[in-house]
């Protein structure tokens, strides 16, 4: 059985304006895959993930994800690349004036969906998947904060993406609410969406292992999957 590359990259060096960021980068995602990039603060994790959803252009070298050329990519097809992929930011990016419902129910909108009945299935059908089924209805404010990352993560998974990019995805929450949300993480990689999630969190890496990419000195190193499980 043939395993689908999701995100390839070669000989691609990332640069924040002039700033070289990291270099002689080579690497392979197949699907269903999950992937810990970790490293120091400042080392390049969240450049990559932006280069990956099109947010940095890539300068040199070439990539490619779920079918789309960053070193080629045009304006006008980045939203189309996005549609593809979701992504989970540390700081939430709720919508705070509006409920998780209308948080979901914007995304969908403004990525082609009309159908009202397919909108609402969809909505109910993430916000059941992360454990939010009963919590439509609240503003982010009524929210814990690992309820909020719930209502990131759903928003995320709305358009069924191949690859889900994750930044510090628990870099807020206490240790026992992140357990709860990479235990979350963990059960969508095993539906077959590939994850890419920065952390510095060295526990939950041996806590839920996978494979780990380093940032170090401006490279990065691949090791296969941890086997060590604290």
């Amino acid at each position: 059985m043939t395993t689908k590359t999701v995100i390839k990259l070669e000989n691609a060096s990332i640069f924040q304006q002039d700033n070289l960021i990291l270099s002689e980068i080579n690497f392979e995602i197949q699907a269903g895959e999950f992937v810990y990039l970790i490293g120091q603060t400042g080392s390049g994790k969240s450049s990559l993930l932006k280069t990956l959803y099109a947010d940095l252009k890539l300068e040199k070298g070439t990539g490619e994800i779920t079918g789309y050329f960053l070193d080629k990519i045009k304006e006008n097809e980045i939203p189309y690349l996005r549609r593809k992929i979701g992504i989970i930011f540390q700081d939430f990016q709720l919508l705070t004036d509006r409920t998780a419902y209308e948080n979901l129910f914007f995304v969908l909108q403004a990525t082609g969906w009309k159908n009202k009945f397919e909108v609402d299935t969809r909505i109910n059908e993430v916000l059941e998947l992360v454990g939010l089924g009963t919590k439509s209805f609240k503003m982010p404010f009524e929210l814990s904060g690992g309820e909020q990352q719930r209502l990131v993560i759903a928003r995320a998974l709305l358009n069924k993406p191949d690859v889900i990019l994750a930044d510090e995805p628990t870099g807020n929450l206490d240790p026992d609410t992140s357990d709860e949300i990479f235990k979350l993480l963990h059960q969508i990689n095993k539906s077959g969406t590939s994850l890419i999630v920065t952390t510095h969190d060295y526990r939950i890496v041996n806590k839920f292992p996978a494979h780990v990419f380093k940032c170090e000195g401006g490279k990065i190193s691949v090791k296969k999957l941890l086997q060590e499980k604290n």
